[in-house]
C-alpha cells in the first residue's frame, strides 16, 4: 500500500499577532523573519516574539520556518551562528536559507529548507541540494507543471511551491538590478523594487517608444484552480507569499487556501493535511477582496496566460481588485457607475481611463443615483472601474472572530471514591487522569448525563472542542469537582503534547556529493569565506564574487527572467510582429539605461545595466 502523502499549507508573516492569526485561519504552517538576514528586512522579529509563535503553532502540530536567506558577510558569520542557536532553543522547526556558509557552521541540528532564492530549476539542482542536508526545496516560481514533475521524479525531499501573491519579475537570487540602481540589494532584504518603477522604452537612438509605463510590474498569482495538478506533480508544500501583507490579507487569503486544499483532500484518501484542527471562520473567503493586480498562473501551464490577459500589470503596480463596472456619467465628486455590485461607504475605487492612465479614490456616500467621491475626479464615459478595497467585506473578515479546535473524545468513569477522566485527541494522544473524593459518590435521584456532559464540555478557553463525552448519569457528582478534574486532566493533556512533539532534523551531508557546475558567476551570490570553501568542496573550480562584495554592476547583466517583454507587447522576435518594435530595446528609469537581452532559444530576457 502506498504511504499517505502530507500536504502543508504554509503562509507568511510580519510578526507574531500575524502568525497566529495564519494559524487560527488554517495554515499548517508560517514563516516569518528574525531580527536580521531574512529577505524582507522590514519583517523582523525578536527571538521572544518567534517563541510566542512556536507555543501556539505546535499546539496543532502547525510548524513555525524561519527565514535566513539573505546572503551573509564575513563579518556576520559569528553573529548567524548564534542566532540559529537561540532560534533552535525556543523550538523553531526549520530554517529557510540561501547562503551555504550555513552549512560549514557549527549548528545545531535544525532542518535547513532551500530558499527560492536558491534558484531551484533543475532536477540537478535539486538533487545536489537535497545530497547536502536540505529536507524541503522551494522551486522557483517560474517552472510549468511538467518541470515540477520531472525535479519531483529525482528527489524524495518535500517540494514547495508559491500558489499564491506577489511575483518577482526575476528568477528569485538572480536580481541585482536595486543593487545596481539604488545600492539596496535583494539578496540582503533591500529590494527598492525597481520592477514595480515607472520605465520609458527608448530604441538604441533614444527614441521614445513607450513612456511612464509600467513595464516590468507583474500581475500577481493564483493557483487556486490549479492545486491538484500541482500535488500530482510533486508539490506537497503550498506557500502564500506576503511577509509584507498587514493581517486581513493573511486571514482571507489563507482561509482560502484552506478551504481549497480540504476540498482537494476530502476525495483524496491518499493525502492529509500536516497540522491537525478545524478553522471555523464566520466570513466567506474570497481572495479578490484582497490586495491584487490582477491574477495570473504564471507559467505553470503556458507561456502566455489565456482570456486575454498579460502577464503584467503595466498601467500600475498597485492594488487592481475586481472589476465592477463602467462611468456612465461624472460631474466633480459626483459619478454615477453601471454596475451590479453594490457599492458600499468607505470602498475604494481604481479607474482605468481610455487612454490607459489610472487614478483612485474613496467612495464618500452612496446614494440611488451614483456615489459620492471624497475627490473630484475628471472622468470620461465608458472608463472601467475596478473595486481594490471592498469596506462592507474588509469589516465582516476584522470584526468575526476565528477560533482553531482540536477535537476530543472524553470519558467520565467512577472507581470507588475516584474519579477518572479519559481523553483521546486527533493528534492521537490518550490521557487518564483521576480526582480523589473524599467519599464514595452518592447514586442520583434523577438522571444526571446532560448536567454532567455540560460541564466536561466547557472548554471554551481551550484549544479544544468536545465531539463525545461519556459520563456515569446514575451518579451525583457536585460540579466543582467535575471542573477540578476537567481543567486539571485539560492542563495534562497540554503538557503531554509539547513533550510528545517532535521537530524535523537536519539531514546528513553527502561530502561526496557533486555540485552540477564548476564555475559560479557573480550571480550564485557567494559572498563569504565558508560558502566559498562549501562549493570547493562540492567540486567548483571558480567562483566569482557577488555583486554585493565586489559593486561591479556597469555592463553586467543585472536581471534574468523567463518574462519577455517583448513577447508581453506582442513584438516576439520569433513572429511575424518582431517588426512592431526595433531589434534592439532600451528600458529607461531615472536617467539609467538597461539593455534589452532576450534569449529566444530559452525563451528567457536578460537586463544589462548600461555604462553611466
Amino acid at each position: 500500500m502506498t504511504s499517505r502523502r502530507k500536504i502543508e499549507l504554509l503562509a507568511p508573516a510580519r510578526d507574531s499577532s500575524t502568525a497566529i492569526e495564519a494559524i487560527k485561519h488554517g495554515a499548517d504552517a508560517v514563516y516569518m523573519g528574525a531580527a536580521s538576514h531574512g529577505a524582507r528586512a522590514a519583517a523582523k522579529n525578536s527571538i521572544d516574539e518567534i517563541a510566542c509563535v512556536v507555543d501556539f503553532a505546535h499546539q496543532f502540530d502547525a510548524k513555525v520556518y524561519v527565514t535566513v536567506n539573505t546572503i551573509i558577510y564575513d563579518n556576520e558569520l559569528e553573529d548567524v551562528e548564534q542566532l540559529v542557536w537561540q532560534l533552535y532553543r525556543i523550538g523553531v522547526d526549520a530554517l529557510i536559507v540561501q547562503d551555504m556558509a550555513l552549512l560549514r557552521m557549527n549548528l545545531p541540528p535544525i532542518a535547513l529548507h532551500a530558499s527560492t532564492q536558491c534558484d531551484i530549476r533543475t532536477p540537478q539542482k535539486a538533487e545536489f541540494l537535497q545530497a547536502v542536508g536540505f529536507s524541503q526545496l522551494v522551486l522557483a516560481r517560474e517552472l510549468g507543471l511538467k518541470e515540477i514533475e520531472q525535479i519531483h521524479k529525482k528527489v524524495k525531499v518535500s517540494l514547495e511551491c508559491f500558489v499564491h501573491g506577489a511575483l518577482c519579475v526575476s528568477y528569485s537570487g538572480r536580481c541585482q538590478v536595486s543593487e545596481a540602481l539604488n545600492r539596496r540589494s535583494a539578496n540582503r532584504g533591500e529590494c527598492a523594487q525597481v520592477c514595480r518603477q515607472v520605465f520609458d522604452l527608448e530604441d538604441q537612438e533614444g527614441n521614445k517608444l513607450l513612456k511612464n509605463r509600467h513595464l516590468l510590474s507583474l500581475c500577481d498569482m493564483n493557483r487556486s484552480r490549479s492545486i491538484e495538478d500541482m500535488i500530482d506533480a510533486g508539490i506537497s508544500s503550498f506557500k502564500i507569499e506576503g511577509r509584507l501583507k498587514d493581517v486581513s490579507y493573511v486571514r482571507n487569503v489563507v482561509a482560502y487556501y484552506n478551504k481549497v486544499i480540504n476540498q482537494v483532500i476530502s476525495h483524496r484518501p491518499d493525502l492529509y493535511r500536516a497540522s491537525v484542527g478545524e478553522s471555523s471562520t464566520r466570513f466567506e473567503p474570497n481572495p479578490i477582496k484582497s490586495f491584487n493586480r490582477g491574477f495570473i498562473e504564471y507559467f505553470l501551464r503556458n507561456r502566455q496566460p489565456g482570456n486575454g490577459h498579460k502577464m503584467a500589470s503595466i498601467l500600475t503596480p498597485k492594488s487592481k481588485g475586481e472589476y465592477i463596472g463602467r462611468v456612465m456619467a461624472s460631474r466633480g465628486k459626483w459619478l454615477e457607475i453601471s454596475t451590479e455590485s453594490k457599492l458600499n461607504n468607505g470602498d475604494g475605487l481604481l479607474f482605468v481611463k481610455p487612454d490607459g492612465s489610472v487614478v483612485g479614490t474613496r467612495v464618500n456616500s452612496v446614494s440611488i443615483g451614483g456615489v459620492s467621491l471624497f475627490q473630484p475626479i475628471d472622468l470620461q464615459r465608458g472608463a472601467e472601474v475596478y473595486r481594490n478595497f471592498d469596506k462592507k467585506f474588509d469589516d465582516n473578515l476584522n470584526s468575526a472572530p476565528t477560533t482553531r479546535t482540536i477535537s476530543v473524545d472524553m470519558t467520565l468513569r467512577a472507581l470507588g471514591n475516584k474519579l477518572v477522566l479519559t481523553i483521546n485527541d486527533e493528534r492521537g494522544l490518550h490521557l487518564a487522569h483521576s480526582l480523589k473524593l473524599d467519599d464514595e459518590p452518592d447514586r442520583a435521584k434523577t438522571n444526571q448525563s446532560m448536567r454532567q456532559r455540560e460541564e466536561l464540555s466547557r472548554l471554551g478557553d481551550t484549544i479544544y472542542m468536545a465531539r463525545k463525552v461519556e459520563v456515569i448519569g446514575n451518579l451525583f457528582i457536585p460540579a466543582s469537582k467535575l471542573t477540578q478534574l476537567r481543567r486539571e486532566t485539560i492542563h495534562l493533556l497540554d503538557r503531554a503534547h509539547a513533550m510528545a512533539y517532535k521537530r524535523d532534523r537536519r539531514k546528513t551531508e553527502e561530502l561526496g556529493a557533486i555540485y552540477p557546475e564548476t564555475l559560479l558567476l557573480s550571480t550564485e551570490n557567494v559572498a563569504n569565506r565558508l560558502a566559498e570553501r562549501f562549493y570547493l568542496e562540492h567540486g567548483v573550480e571558480q567562483i566569482e564574487p557577488a555583486v554585493e562584495v565586489t559593486h561591479k554592476t556597469d555592463n553586467t547583466v543585472v536581471m534574468h527572467t523567463r518574462y519577455c517583454l517583448r513577447r508581453e507587447l506582442g513584438a516576439c522576435l520569433k513572429t511575424t510582429s518582431a517588426d512592431k518594435f526595433p531589434k534592439k530595446l532600451f528600458l529607461v528609469t531615472n536617467k539609467r539605461r538597461l539593455e534589452v537581452l532576450c534569449d529566444c532559444n530559452n525563451c528567457e530576457m536578460k537586463l544589462k545595466l548600461c555604462k553611466a
